[in-house]
């Protein structure tokens, strides 16, 4: 029988470790789960981006 990723992850919640994401604020980070209700809210609005590799020859 194939177990779910929900089942999976229910069964070995004594090995799991917290997370902790952090994200740059006025020059410095701090981890999200510090801020307040509106900085959180603010926070999953943001817009994830990657940036593009260029060699020094493409400037």
């Amino acid at each position: 029988m194939k177990t779910t990723p929900q089942e999976f992850l229910n069964q070995h919640l004594d090995k799991r470790t917290k997370c902790l994401v952090y994200t740059r604020v006025m020059g410095y980070h701090r981890p999200v789960e510090s801020f307040n209700i509106g900085k959180k809210g603010e926070h999953q609005q943001r817009t994830h981006f990657n940036e593009i590799k260029t060699s020094r020859a493409d400037l």
